[in-house]
């Protein structure tokens, strides 16, 4: 039970977490690479920052294992102001390590270190805080959390616990529940499509926004035009259904009939890794702002692209007068924020 006083979150996301070692050269491949930096990652993670950078009251329920790196982690999300009341480490399992290759303006390898098993998925649905996130404004889940247990169970305890709360998207709640985020965050190496398939249906039937690329809602839906993918989703249960579809921009349908569909912005690309999850925190902000379709897919995309300009990912996520300068016509900054 939740004291009378408690604030709940704008955003909690429950998910991957682990350190990014990134070359800090372009077009090095990895065995020739001399210098790295060392940064917080981890999709559920970056997806935290971009909302916090923004101005969001933000927290993350997640595990690490018990190491310097953990320690690492939750010093970088206090630093960026994320709450890491619900991070907590696993006894025996390191914490997870992610290099990448940076070949622009489009290959960026990933080699994940998440064995033998990532802390990450030893979430298990006892040890939520389901009053808190039954009652934080958006809720934010992951693909990835899907793949193993008891990280799957606990998920699917997640999303059952909001149930109907959610006010559903497109407007302001006014402090109430407002949506139900579905980042359906499909990777390859940690499963397959087939295996993915099941259990990204049964989420979706909880879930009121779902977001995703091409190939991941080939996933969830088994289609990639991005309409046809878009109109299976809302079939499958979302309210909105948001498809990222690189170079040719992003697709938002929502069950009422509303559509946006904007272009990218242009930018030369220095490392795209990062850019979904900029694109997620801002999505998140301009939902709880109560911005049309439109705004909110436009805010977004300008949030990715400067994130995309920059090496890094979590430290790289862009303040709002960063945002609002994209949008206004002005060149992308090349600058990282440093905290």
């Amino acid at each position: 039970m939740l004291p009378n006083s408690y604030e709940p979150y704008d955003l909690i996301t429950m998910g991957r977490i682990g350190v990014d070692l990134y070359p800090l050269e372009a077009g090095v491949p990895l065995a020739r690479v001399e210098t790295f930096g060392r940064f917080l990652g981890g999709s559920a993670a970056n997806v935290t920052v971009a909302a916090a950078r923004l101005g969001r009251r933000t927290a993350i329920v997640t595990r690490t294992g018990n190491d310097p790196f953990g320690a690492y982690l939750r010093e970088e999300l206090r630093r960026f102001g994320v709450d890491d009341r619900w991070v907590t480490g696993v006894a025996g399992l390191p914490t997870p390590v992610t290099f990448c290759e940076i070949f622009p303006p489009d290959d960026f390898p990933l080699y994940f270190y998440r064995q033998p098993k990532a802390p990450d998925l030893e979430l298990s649905a006892p040890e939520l805080d389901l009053d808190a996130i039954r009652s934080a404004r958006i809720f934010w889940m992951t693909g990835t959390g899907l793949c193993e247990e008891p990280s799957r169970a606990a998920t699917l305890a997640a999303l059952e616990a909001r149930g109907a709360r959610d006010a559903g998207v497109g407007g302001d709640a006014g402090g109430a529940p407002l949506a139900t985020v579905f980042d359906l965050d499909w990777r390859p190496m940690f499963w397959k499509k087939t295996e993915a398939r099941p259990y990204y249906a049964e989420a979706l039937r909880h879930a009121t926004v779902a977001v995703g690329n091409l190939d991941e809602c080939e996933v969830a839906t088994g289609e990639r035009e991005p309409y046809t993918a878009a109109r299976a989703l809302l079939a499958a249960g979302v309210e909105l259904a948001v498809v990222k579809q690189g170079p040719k921009g992003v697709l938002a349908v929502r069950r009422d009939g509303a559509t946006a569909e904007v272009p990218p912005v242009a930018v030369d690309v220095l490392n795209g890794l990062g850019a979904g999850d900029a694109f997620g925190g801002a999505l998140c902000h301009g939902l709880l702002s109560g911005w049309d379709l439109e705004r909110v897919m436009r805010y977004a995309n300008a949030a990715g692209a400067i994130v995309a300009s920059r090496i890094a990912c979590s430290s790289a996520m862009p303040r709002p007068a960063e945002v609002e300068h994209v949008l206004a016509g002005g060149r992308v900054p090349a600058q990282e924020p440093t905290s």
